[in-house]
């Protein structure tokens, strides 16, 4: 019993705790990989343990429910709680309500899970098939000089707002709108086709599925919904490293303003600093940082530094759970 309530206790922690300790590492994108490996381990290692601290407790509660009781009892009073009091039917009823909202909590994180999972699902395979009912196949040739991951359909949206997303399926599609269209040129379109190509390479579309589900199922709980938000914005920055290789930065960097502006923007017009502020206040969800960080990229050296301090933390959240289930006193 000693080791569920040193679990679930290192899972409350990890949960509140973590956030402020990785979202420095990640924030700017200094190490991308390192930085998706440490949220997921951390969500991963913060549900386990949880997980494992509720199974060790209805296998105490079904072999010994005394035992139970009384180590919940004393692991609160201390040495105040004496037989009389875990004992009586008070107390047993207290603990037993306990465990009826434990296990109601854990039967709604399931359902809240499963019903965000769902309906992600069905709202990509619509939008998937409405696109491709509706849009024009991309002109052959358009962008062509971005081959990167595997092949998807491209299709154009009839809106005057700029806007470039990819759709998960079978097939999978990316979808473009024709004011995205106008401003972009040709070496600015293969630039945000790349981007959207290593999205689907990288399979970014079940990162969001797996953590936006998580932040549903446990809301309000900050290791979730920052992790969540900081898993989207990394798989945005590793998703335009892959683009940056195949297109080059200039042209990243101005299709991502000219999407994010609506204004096209000449890729040469792009030097290494002094992008208009106005551009990067009026830009959409992550773009500023994204943006900064393309036009100043960390040196190898601040790279190596924040890939070590990922790596540890990564092991730490990683070897906790495990300990504590292998060590702690039952």
């Amino acid at each position: 019993m000693t080791a569920a309530l040193a679990l679930l206790g290192y899972a409350v922690g990890a949960a509140w705790c973590v956030p402020a300790l990785l979202a420095p590492l990640t924030r700017h994108g200094v190490s991308v990989r390192a930085g998706l490996a440490a949220w997921l381990t951390a969500m991963a290692s913060v549900l386990l343990s949880g997980t494992v601290a509720v199974l060790f407790s209805v296998r105490t509660a079904a072999a010994d429910w005394p035992r139970l009781t009384s180590t919940l009892c004393r692991s609160v009073a201390g040495g105040a709680c004496t037989p009389e009091v875990y004992r009586s039917l008070f107390y047993q009823a207290g603990v037993a309500a306990l465990a009826a909202v434990l296990a109601f909590a854990s039967v709604l994180a399931l359902w809240r899970y499963g019903r965000r999972v769902q309906r992600s699902r069905r709202q990509t395979r619509a939008h998937a098939a409405v696109a491709r009912l509706v849009g024009r196949a991309l002109a052959a040739g358009a962008g062509s000089g971005a081959v990167v991951g595997r092949r998807a359909e491209a299709v154009v949206l009839d809106d005057p707002r700029p806007a470039a997303y990819c759709v998960a399926g079978r097939p999978a599609a990316i979808v473009l709108t024709s004011g995205a269209l106008e401003v972009l040129d040709p070496p600015q379109l293969g630039a945000v086709l790349a981007h959207e190509r290593a999205h689907l390479a990288h399979a970014d579309h079940l990162l969001a599925t797996l953590t936006q589900g998580l932040a549903a199922a446990f809301p309000g709980v900050p290791l979730y919904a920052t992790g969540a938000a900081e898993v989207a914005r990394l798989a945005e920055m590793s998703a335009d490293d892959t683009a940056a290789r195949a297109s080059g930065r200039p042209a990243l960097v101005a299709a991502l303003l000219a999407i994010a502006t609506g204004v096209a923007i000449s890729s040469t017009g792009i030097p290494g600093t002094g992008v208009p502020g106005g551009a990067l206040a009026a830009a959409a969800h992550a773009v500023p940082a994204r943006v900064e960080r393309l036009l100043c990229p960390p040196t190898p050296g601040r790279s190596a530094a924040f890939t070590a301090m990922l790596t540890l933390a990564l092991a730490l959240l990683a070897a906790a759970p495990l300990a504590l289930a292998l060590f702690a006193p039952r």
